[in-house]
């Protein structure tokens, strides 16, 4: 397990910038599902259940104006940056391995 820290970027505005730091980039992978169900629960009030899929979670990454995990690398003491893309394939996988597939 690599320490990761995820950074966000809703918007435009410099303000919406937030950090999380974790103990896995599964953890940071499963923070970033949270947020967009806590925006999904925002727009959708008077709705008891909510559901998605995952290309709607993919668009709202897309449509985010920066999302990145920096990942902590034993090896050069350093930390990693990974893009959008990349954490669209770590989200992939682990929905797979929750749905048991």
């Amino acid at each position: 397990m690599s320490h990761a820290i995820l950074l966000v970027q809703p918007n435009r505005k410099q303000e919406s910038r937030s950090y999380a730091d974790f103990e896995s980039v599964n953890e940071a992978v499963e923070a970033i599902c949270k947020i967009y169900e806590e925006q999904l629960k925002k727009e959708n009030v008077t709705m008891k259940q909510i559901t998605y899929d995952i290309s709607q979670l993919f668009d709202y990454i897309d449509n985010l104006s920066d999302l990145s995990i920096l990942v902590y690398q034993r090896t050069s003491m350093s930390y990693a940056p990974y893009n959008k893309d990349w954490i669209k394939e770590k989200i992939y996988i682990m929905l797979r391995k929750q749905a048991g597939l």
